[in-house]
This record gives C-alpha cells, sequence and structure tokens, in this order.
C-alpha cells in the first residue's frame, strides 16, 4: 500500500486566499519539500527559509541559527506531520515575513503509484521583495489608480504581464514531475 499526504498550503494574510493543495509523497525531506513550495507557489529562492512547528525550527544547519532549531536535511515531512490536522508554518525571507500555513488535511493510501501533484490552487503568488503581504496589497492598489504617484514607479517594477489573479495548474504539475524522481531515488536506498 503507498501512503500520500494531500496538504494544504496558504500565504497567511492573502485575501483572496492564494493558495496551493498539493498531493506529496510523505517520506520526502524538508530540503526537497522547501524547492517544491518555491516552485508551485512562485518564489524565486532568493532569500532564507525555515519550517516551524510549536517551539521547534526546521532548517539548514549551516544558516544561522535560532533557538530551538532541527537541522532538517534527513527529516522527512511524515516525521512532522503525522496526523490529519497538523500544522506548521513556512517562512520565506525573514525581511517581507512570507508565513505558509501548512496543513495535512488527508493522508491517502493506494494500491497504485501515483505522481506528486499539485491538485487545486488559486492566484498568482506575490512578487520578491515587494514588503510582505501588506506591500503587495499597497502595490496592487496603486497600480489601480494612474492618478497616484507611484503608479508608473510601481507599474514597470511588477512588468506589464503579472497578473495576481494567474494560476496555471497544468505548469505546475509539469513542475512537480521532477519530484517523482526524486522519491523514486529516495525509496531505493
Amino acid at each position: 500500500m503507498n501512503r500520500y499526504y494531500q496538504i494544504k498550503i496558504t500565504l497567511i494574510g492573502s485575501n483572496p486566499v492564494i493558495y496551493r493543495r498539493i498531493l506529496i509523497n510523505p517520506e520526502i525531506c524538508f530540503p526537497e519539500f522547501h524547492d517544491m513550495i518555491q516552485d508551485i507557489m512562485g518564489w524565486e529562492d532568493d532569500h532564507l527559509h525555515l519550517f516551524r512547528k510549536g517551539k521547534k525550527y526546521y532548517r539548514d544547519s549551516s544558516d544561522d541559527g535560532f533557538g530551538n532549531t532541527v537541522d532538517y536535511w534527513d527529516i522527512k515531512i511524515m516525521d512532522v506531520l503525522i496526523k490529519i490536522k497538523d500544522k506548521m508554518i513556512y517562512e520565506y525571507d525573514f525581511g517581507d515575513g512570507w508565513e505558509h500555513e501548512i496543513i495535512l488535511e488527508k493522508i491517502v493510501e493506494e494500491e497504485e503509484v501515483f505522481n506528486i501533484q499539485c491538485i487545486e490552487g488559486a492566484m498568482n503568488c506575490p512578487p520578491e521583495d515587494c514588503g510582505g503581504i501588506a506591500g503587495f496589497y499597497n502595490m496592487l492598489e496603486i497600480v489601480k489608480n494612474p492618478e497616484e504617484e507611484e503608479y508608473e514607479e510601481i507599474l514597470e517594477w511588477l512588468g506589464d504581464d503579472y497578473d495576481p489573479e494567474y494560476f496555471d495548474l497544468e505548469k505546475l504539475n509539469e513542475l512537480l514531475k521532477s519530484y517523482n524522481k526524486i522519491v523514486k531515488k529516495t525509496k531505493k536506498k
């Protein structure tokens, strides 16, 4: 029997909600999960990150430590998210403070093997370095009003092609194909 986790990742403070619902193999370790979150949310992986559950911080031990830090290199997701409704926080870019709530919604057991995949989501990821969730929504308000003093500057910074409502499930699932190879390598050990 193969076990999969249905996980919902929500960008805290987003409204309308920016989220992704994914099916993953719970045997992946935190570094791969971090990479996966970067890909499916649309971040560029330019900043530090950590996972937090309760008072424990999970992160790369080569980064400067926080109080109760656990080196996450060999820790599997199933070692931290154990039962349905278990939660943790993924924080990306400590300056902007992008916090994501991660909830284990369902444990799926299947006879057949299927691919890691995004099954649902909504909205585009905010651009990097825009000042956190408040800065992001401020930018969106500015670009709605050409009379705003910063209108041209923000519009140029965002680019012509940025659409806050953009979400492409097919493209995300194409990105996730590489993680199926990682899991298969892990299982062979």
